[in-house]
């Protein structure tokens, strides 16, 4: 699934293209994936509006349209959002397409059909739950070590199920929680109230670097993705323990462990990364 720094990517590639493009008509192949309104409705609220603005939250992407609408799309699993300048194939997993009247294309891709795809009025996200309910943006000067603090205060369960929750930090998917936890030496099923002040700097420094240099890189080119020109990203030359299961410890050599962590696949050095007690059996 892409994470903030491919739904970043994503949003960044499209925005010298889409602002000021103005929405004629939207085709719709597979209408399961519009969740609100109804896809008639959709078809007809959407039709003659311009893009004005580009932003992402969590994983969600924002297209800010005049008349006071925003279009939400959720890639999830496999979606692709891709700008067309000319006349091209559809592929066969092309589900939605956005016509321009600069003759331009906007197309949703998506071989598990899983993506969701909202239009609703701009700042009310009552029908996107998952939007409504996101927690601290990583890379926004809001995400302070004091907010982190407080985020973790209190808590006693496990680092990883953490950082997945999105109504804590958003944006941090599978991938990502399993190299920030590497990078800063701590087992994914570490207890957060066994933390020492040390470790909780070292963890909120590896959210935000691993972060930071994963969106430079463009994100991570595993399976599906590609940003809105299908350009690939460059982050998984720089992966150290994610799709690396039974490999060696880029540090100790030590081959890496494969686990389930509260249902996820998870990958982990059982030498580099500091476990409690309750983890070490």
């Amino acid at each position: 699934m892409p994470e903030l720094p491919e739904v970043e990517t994503v949003k960044e590639s499209l925005k010298p293209y889409l602002i000021g493009q103005k929405i004629i008509k939207t085709k719709v192949h597979v209408g399961k994936l519009i969740k609100h309104p109804s896809e008639n409705l959709f078809v007809e609220k959407i039709a003659g509006r311009t893009i004005v603005k580009i932003a992402r939250r969590g994983k969600y992407l924002l297209f800010h349209l005049d008349q006071n609408l925003t279009l939400v799309i959720h890639l999830r699993m496999t979606g692709q959002l891709l700008f067309f300048t000319k006349k091209a194939e559809y592929s066969r997993h092309t589900h939605l397409v956005f016509h321009f009247d600069s003759q331009r294309e906007l197309r949703f891709i998506d071989v598990r059909k899983f993506g969701l795809i909202y239009l609703v009025p701009t700042g009310n996200w009552e029908a996107i739950q998952g939007l409504k309910q996101l927690g601290v943006e990583p890379l926004s000067p809001d995400f302070t070590l004091d907010l982190f603090r407080e985020l973790l205060a209190g808590r006693k369960g496990m680092l990883k199920p953490f950082l997945l929750n999105q109504k804590g930090i958003a944006g941090i998917g599978n991938l990502y929680a399993d190299e920030i936890l590497f990078r800063s030496g701590l087992h994914p099923k570490r207890k957060i109230n066994t933390l020492d002040t040390e470790e909780i700097k070292e963890l909120y420094g590896a959210i935000i670097n691993t972060l930071k240099q994963a969106v430079l890189c463009r994100g991570t080119s595993f399976q599906n993705y590609v940003d809105g020109c299908g350009e690939l990203g460059g982050f998984q030359a720089h992966l150290q323990v994610y799709g690396r299961g039974g490999k060696p410890c880029i540090y100790c050599q030590i081959p890496l462990q494969k686990i389930k962590v509260a249902g996820r696949g998870t990958v982990f050095c059982p030498c580099c990364q500091k476990a409690g007690d309750q983890e070490r059996g």
